[in-house]
């Protein structure tokens, strides 16, 4: 039998970090979960996830990107899903779907807050196969 998927979770709504936490973990998979940009940065140091799920904005309204950059940076196969509720609130669309956009968002996929649980499952299987 193989070792559990480590996920990185990241947001600063503990209340999202224990429900995705949860459906994630009853999916099978080992959750490591950060609500900070800070903690982040130890749990990265401390553990090599498999895959992260990040939060775009936290302490600061570029957290996200900045995390996601640092995380291709120590580890480049990772792949990374980044959270938002940006799009619904102002119409921005950080998909990586021109090439201008994917030079410097280095996110695998962008889904939108909230999200729906079925919805992060299929795209978190998704990326960890596809890695494979």
């Amino acid at each position: 039998m193989s070792a559990a998927k480590k996920i990185l979770l990241v947001d600063d709504d503990v209340d999202f970090l224990d429900q995705i936490g949860m459906m994630l973990a009853t999916e099978g998979y080992e959750v490591v979960t950060a609500s900070s940009e800070d903690e982040a940065e130890e749990a990265l140091l401390a553990n090599t996830p498999d895959l992260c799920v990040l939060d775009l904005m936290m302490e600061n309204q570029d957290s996200g990107f900045v995390l996601c950059h640092r995380i291709k940076k120590l580890y480049p196969g990772v792949p990374v899903i980044l959270l938002t509720g940006v799009r619904s609130s102002t119409g921005l669309d950080f998909s990586a779907r021109s090439q201008e956009a994917g030079s410097w968002v280095k996110a695998d996929a962008f889904l939108d807050k909230p999200v729906r649980p079925e919805q992060l499952r299929e795209e978190v299987k998704r990326l960890l196969a596809a890695r494979e």
